[in-house]
């Protein structure tokens, strides 16, 4: 059986946009959050050979350090055309300065090197990861994803990373040209379209009781 989620949790990111979101999706349960970063913790070295892998690192490193539960993501854009590539390399491929424009304009020359110019040969794949960590060494996993196409050029200021560049199957729009609430928001409201969201619900099935 799946233990319940009670406050406080630490919110295992440095990542502004990831932290806005999942302290989103965390409020409908009235769960108090802090953040990484706002209590002075360090990132841990994101070693692992998958996204889980990564969550689990960085869940583990602030439930210890925090005495708390922690929640923690790691998430990435897949392209098929590429190899899988960037995906938990994702962040990575932005470099220090976190230029995502850069990123995707490398993405966009290596997949016209691969002559992938249709949609068809575009395919592209959002994955997320997420991990609650107990400092007792107990953890709770989940995994979503959502699939559509890297469009080109990059559509919309909405969003973080390469939202621009991902257009979900069964919308005309990118990440990066919808709200939040189209985003990521949970039903009844929302659709649970993002693949954080769609992690976001089994782990709630799982561990979280609405306030």
């Amino acid at each position: 059986m799946s233990r319940k989620l009670t406050s406080p949790v630490v919110i295992a990111t440095h990542n502004p946009g990831k932290l806005k979101e999942m302290r989103e999706l965390l409020a409908p349960y009235g769960i108090a959050t802090q953040a990484a970063g706002e209590l002075g913790l360090t990132e841990p070295g994101e070693t692992g050979k998958t996204f889980a892998a990564n969550a689990r690192t960085k869940a583990a490193a602030a439930a210890q350090a925090c005495g708390v539960v922690a929640f923690a993501d790691d998430s990435g854009l897949v392209i098929d055309a590429l190899g899988g590539e960037p995906g938990i390399h994702s962040a990575r491929w932005a470099g220090p300065d976190k230029d995502f424009r850069s990123a995707m304009n490398r993405i966009q020359t290596l997949l016209i090197e691969h002559g992938a110019k249709i949609p068809e040969r575009r395919r592209a794949h959002f994955v997320a990861a997420l991990c609650l960590a107990w400092p007792d060494g107990h953890v709770e996993e989940f995994e979503g994803h959502v699939d559509g196409i890297a469009v080109w050029p990059p559509r919309g200021d909405k969003g973080f990373g390469y939202d621009p560049l991902f257009r979900p199957d069964g919308s005309d729009r990118t990440f990066g040209e919808m709200s939040a609430e189209e985003k990521h928001g949970l039903p009844p409201q929302g659709q649970g379209l993002s693949h954080r969201a769609r992690a976001f619900i089994k782990l709630a099935d799982a561990c979280l009781s609405k306030t």
